[in-house]
C-alpha cells in the first residue's frame, strides 16, 4: 500500500492512536485532583511498572512531584465526556472532583482515589522521572490492583461483550471497540506458520 511522505510537527499527528484514555488521580497536600491521560503504558511486568507521559505546565504535574504517587483509573466509554471535561481545565482554578462529581475511595496503598466508575485501577508509587521533549514520564510500580470480575473473562481479559472500554482516537474524539468476539492469536503459531510458509 503507497504510503505518504511528510514532515509535521508531533501535535499534528495521530497515527498512534487509538489508545485507552484514562483518568488519573494524585492527591498533595489534602487536595484531590484528576488529569485525562491517554499517553501511559506497562514498563514492566516483574516488578510491574507503569508509565504516564505529563507536561510540566499542567497543574497535576506538581501534585505528581509533591506526592510521588497515583491512580490509574481506566473507566468505560459511557464516560468519555467525563474523561473530555477533566481533560479540559485545570485543578489550578477547578476542585475538579466537586466539578464533575467524582466518587471514589482513597487507594489502600496511596491518597489518590480510586474512582467508583472505574472497571480497573492501579495504584502507583513513582520510582523515577525522566524528561524527554515537552513532557515527563513518570515511572511507578503497581503497589495495588483493583477490578471488577464480573468484567474480565477468567483469563483476565475485558470482556468486550459485557463492557466497552473508552477508546481515544485523538483530537478529541472517542469510540468503544466494535467487535464482541476478540481474535485469539498464538505468537508462536503465528511465528512457525510464517516459517512454514517460507519453507
Amino acid at each position: 500500500m503507497p504510503k505518504k511522505v511528510v514532515k509535521a510537527a508531533a501535535n499534528t499527528y495521530y497515527f498512534q492512536y487509538p489508545a485507552l484514555a484514562t483518568i488519573v488521580t494524585v492527591r498533595s497536600a489534602e487536595k484531590d485532583n484528576a488529569i485525562s491521560i491517554a499517553w501511559h503504558m506497562t514498563v514492566s511486568r516483574e516488578p510491574p511498572y507503569y508509565a504516564i507521559s505529563v507536561a510540566p505546565s499542567r497543574y497535576s504535574h506538581r501534585m505528581l512531584l509533591e506526592s510521588g504517587e497515583f491512580v490509574v483509573n481506566f473507566v468505560p466509554f459511557e464516560k468519555h465526556e467525563l474523561v473530555a471535561g477533566i481533560g479540559g481545565c485545570s485543578g489550578s482554578n477547578t476542585d475538579k472532583v466537586a466539578l464533575f462529581g467524582l466518587r471514589g475511595e482513597q487507594g489502600s496503598e496511596v491518597g489518590a482515589l480510586v474512582l467508583d466508575d472505574a472497571y480497573a485501577a492501579y495504584e502507583c508509587r513513582v520510582v523515577g522521572r525522566h524528561t524527554y521533549g515537552d513532557h515527563d514520564v513518570f515511572i511507578a510500580e503497581i503497589v495495588a490492583f483493583h477490578y471488577d470480575p464480573d468484567l474480565f473473562t477468567s483469563a483476565g481479559i475485558v470482556d468486550v461483550g459485557k463492557l466497552k472500554p473508552n477508546v481515544f482516537l485523538g483530537e478529541d474524539r472517542y469510540t468503544r471497540p466494535a467487535s464482541e468476539e476478540p481474535v485469539l492469536v498464538s505468537r508462536g503459531a503465528a511465528a512457525r506458520a510464517a516459517r512454514e510458509r517460507k519453507a
